[in-house]
């Protein structure tokens, strides 16, 4: 495991893994500009193995079901990225907030993390692209690779607001009470 911080973090990520004896964790490294920057830092942090989990700190409520759903989804296509089906319909909408299109619904998915790759895939991905990208999956597409959409949890929620963090502490405190 490798965590990727903002640089200033570093040192308390350091100790919190001494003082939890995180043996798993053979990095702690800064982060870079971009979510892709401290991706592409973690990545080259790593030591040769066969698959890359790449997970947010932003999405605490990832569960072990979750993870071995990517590692196998994965292994069929070489990328794989957790999602959950849409419940809501998607409008697009223009500049000026005018409806431009309804894609149909049950071919739309919220994309999550984590996402897990072929080792050799994500780090070619990495190499020969450095354009702005909004997750991993998009440099593997742009290679040309196929990118399997597996099952998350709509428990798995990205923490971003304040609600979020009320929501994440009752889906978490369940997770604690099991």
């Amino acid at each position: 495991i490798v965590i990727v911080m903002r640089a200033d973090l570093v040192p308390m990520g350091e100790a919190m893994a001494r003082q939890n004896g995180w043996r798993k964790v053979t990095a702690i490294v800064s982060g870079g500009a971009r979510r892709q920057d401290s991706v592409k830092v973690g990545l080259f942090a790593l030591s040769l193995c066969d698959y890359v989990m790449i997970h947010d700190g932003a999405r605490p409520c990832v569960t072990e079901a979750v993870i071995a759903r990517g590692l196998e989804a994965a292994k069929e296509t070489g990328g794989a990225i957790a999602a959950v089906p849409a419940k809501d319909t998607i409008k697009q909408a223009d500049a000026a907030q005018v409806i431009t299109a309804t894609p149909p619904r049950e071919s739309l998915w919220l994309v999550q993390t984590p996402q897990v790759f072929q080792y050799d895939i994500i780090v070619s991905a990495y190499s020969e692209n450095d354009a702005d990208v909004t997750d991993d999956a998009m440099l593997a597409e742009r290679m040309g690779r196929k990118v399997k959409v597996f099952m998350g949890a709509y428990e798995n929620i990205k923490v971003t607001t304040p609600e979020d963090l009320a929501i994440a502490e009752v889906f978490l405190g369940k997770k604690a009470g099991e």
